[in-house]
């Protein structure tokens, strides 16, 4: 029997619902198995730009090496090595490298000084100063003494507020409320989250900033230090040297340099400012932090990296990775 024709229809449209299912879940399977290939190319592709950016450190490093063994006194620019951007040869890809300075900035760590206990307390010399590159860099005067009582907050170790400064008291009453981290800062990012800094304020504040593995003095190399680069000079006295003076004197610097922090110091437009014996020991002549800048492009994939390398240890070492593009 070939049964009622409503019964061969119920038949056909039940077998064209099965294959229905089957066609949507092998649709499914093919997604998740091209997804999951993917993936997985994306993970090797990665891998190898990773291995790759590794050895462009080895590379940077061995150069870094080098340039510090040239002079073991004073570094300069000689040789462009500052800022100049090598292509190296990659099978199927491409990698550049870029080496700065690493010390020219204002090291946010130096906000505080140690004790002997671990704990730490406000730096009234790092703090003026960055005011004062705030400043230089159009930030207003009430803003700047905010933020920078609030990245003081931020970095020491205790609980106490300072006038204007922000604690765990402040951020606890935010509508998404944290904590204070009370430790030295590991990564600029984080100062998006002090008080006082709004978007457009980080964005002008980070190429001026870094956060050093150390308490020091922001360690300028006017030796190295460019002319576009004269607010970070300016800061070192604050009120007394102008950005007009700062930027004159970078540009009038000696081709191989200065020899000597006494001849530096003793150019009569910066003799007259009695520069004091803190700030004259806090400008170098010679780099001890190098900045590494690596990008890798493996076909579609393109792997950042930014580096700090200690150049006061024998040999020059790394300490510290990030991978991606600066926040």
């Amino acid at each position: 029997m070939n049964g009622r024709p409503e019964e061969r229809g119920a038949a056909l449209l039940s077998v064209l619902l099965l294959v229905a299912v089957m066609a949507v879940l092998a649709a499914a399977g093919l997604e998740k198995l091209r997804l999951s290939t993917h993936l997985a190319a994306n993970g090797a592709a990665i891998d190898q730009a990773r291995a790759y950016s590794q050895a462009a450190e080895a590379i940077a490093l061995v150069r870094i090496e080098s340039l510090l063994e040239n002079d073991a006194a004073v570094t300069t620019l000689a040789g462009g090595w500052h800022g100049r951007t090598v292509d190296l040869p990659l099978p199927g890809g491409r990698a550049q490298l870029r080496v700065t300075d690493g010390g020219n900035c204002f090291n946010l760590n130096s906000l505080v000084s140690g004790s002997a206990e671990g704990r730490t307390q406000a730096n009234p010399v790092a703090a003026a100063q960055f005011k004062a590159l705030m400043e230089l860099i159009e930030i207003p005067p009430a803003v700047a003494q905010r933020i920078a009582a609030a990245a003081n907050d931020w970095i020491d170790s205790d609980q106490v507020a300072q006038p204007g400064g922000a604690e765990d008291e402040y951020y606890g009453d935010l509508a998404s409320p944290y904590l204070a981290a009370n430790v030295p800062v590991q990564d600029v990012s984080e100062l998006r989250v002090m008080a006082g800094v709004t978007p457009e304020i980080y964005e002008r504040l980070r190429p001026w900033v870094c956060a050093l593995p150390d308490h020091e003095l922001s360690p300028i190399n006017v030796n190295t230090l460019s002319p576009e680069q004269a607010p970070l000079f300016a800061m070192l006295l604050p009120g007394r040297l102008d950005l007009v003076t700062a930027r004159k004197m970078l540009a009038q610097r000696p081709a191989q340099g200065y020899e000597s922090l006494v001849r530096f110091w003793a150019v009569p437009a910066l003799e007259a400012l009695n520069p004091g014996q803190q700030v004259t020991e806090q400008t170098k002549l010679k780099t001890r932090w190098f900045t590494l800048d690596i990008t890798i492009g493996l076909g579609r994939t393109e792997l950042h990296e930014t580096a700090l390398v200690d150049g006061g240890l024998r040999p020059a070492r790394l300490v510290r990775r990030q991978w991606g593009y600066p926040e």
